[in-house]
């Protein structure tokens, strides 16, 4: 049986006004047209739907069996073609973002403030978690696009500089290095005790290369900002973390200091999978981002 969107509509119409002329008018055909398109689903049926007089006409026996298919058979059909027009139109989906929590608390706020103002039936999910995880993520098609240091599966994805972190020294504002006006070097830093962040943390390999010959003399890892933050409060060592992360170091109770020839710059990607069509919110989610990041550079 092949029954058509356009028989069922003519259908319900000519069932809701009991009249051939004034059906067809609503669904913009002749009534020639309308007559010969019920009678092409009569036929396919094989029985007939109207019974007709000379004004108006009414539901066959089969007709009243046939009407209450029709009608849930037309309007899943136009539910289902208006959210599938939805989807293409943006208005409706999902965008998942897998980031770093530092990217995630810094730059992904006011994004997402933005997106939901242009797109408020769109669902947004935030993973933010390691950079390996991000990316791990993204290789796996589990996420639309990811914010991350690293390009692991580079083969599989394609990738956009965002931003250059420089390394930043963070000490308690008494420390003998805050005193000093000038830029401390990693040969200073290294007589000192350092809070380091576990080895497999974005940050820590990218302190690690920065220092290269220099050994560190790392007395305590850990894998939380907020946790190196507290530590250095207490006085258990100095840390080194990149500009990105130091909203959580800003607070009278600890010194922020450049360090001297740190040429050493973290890389932070925007990371999308090879020939992978984003969808239209997943792509102007990611245009925000570039935009965003792009307005804080002319800022500094």
């Amino acid at each position: 049986m092949n029954v058509s969107t356009r028989q069922l509509r003519a259908f319900v119409s000519a069932a809701d006004h009991q009249n051939f002329t004034r059906a067809a008018a609503e669904i913009g055909l002749s009534q020639p047209a309308f007559s010969a398109l019920i009678k092409s689903l009569e036929e396919e049926l094989g029985a007939q739907l109207f019974v007709r007089n000379t004004r108006n006409i009414e539901l066959s026996p089969f007709g009243k069996l046939f009407e209450s298919f029709a009608r849930r058979s037309l309007n899943e059909t136009i539910t289902a073609l208006q959210h599938l027009q939805d989807y293409a139109a943006g208005r409706i989906g999902t965008v998942q973002v897998a980031a770093l929590p530092s990217v995630a608390a810094s730059w992904l706020p006011p994004v997402f403030r933005q997106f939901r103002a242009q797109y408020p039936g769109v669902t947004t999910v935030l993973r933010d978690g390691m950079s390996q995880n991000c990316v791990e993520l993204l290789a796996a098609g589990e996420i639309d696009f990811a914010i991350a240091t690293v390009d692991r599966h580079a083969a599989k994805l394609e990738r956009q500089l965002l931003w250059q972190d420089q390394l930043h020294l963070v000490c308690p504002p008494d420390h003998p290095l805050a005193r000093q006006r000038k830029r401390v070097t990693l040969e200073q830093i290294a007589r000192y005790p350092i809070i380091n962040f576990v080895s497999h943390s974005s940050v820590r390999q990218h302190v690690d290369a920065a220092f290269g010959p220099h050994t560190l003399n790392t007395v305590l890892e850990v894998e939380h900002l907020a946790t190196a933050s507290a530590m250095v409060e207490s006085g258990v060592g100095l840390t080194i973390v990149p500009s990105l992360t130091l909203y959580q170091f800003r607070r009278p109770s600890l010194a922020i200091l450049p360090i001297e020839d740190n040429s050493f710059k973290r890389e932070v990607f925007i990371l999308t999978r090879k020939n992978k069509l984003l969808s239209l919110p997943a792509r102007a989610m990611r245009d925000m981002v570039i935009a965003h990041v792009a307005g804080l550079q002319r800022e500094t």
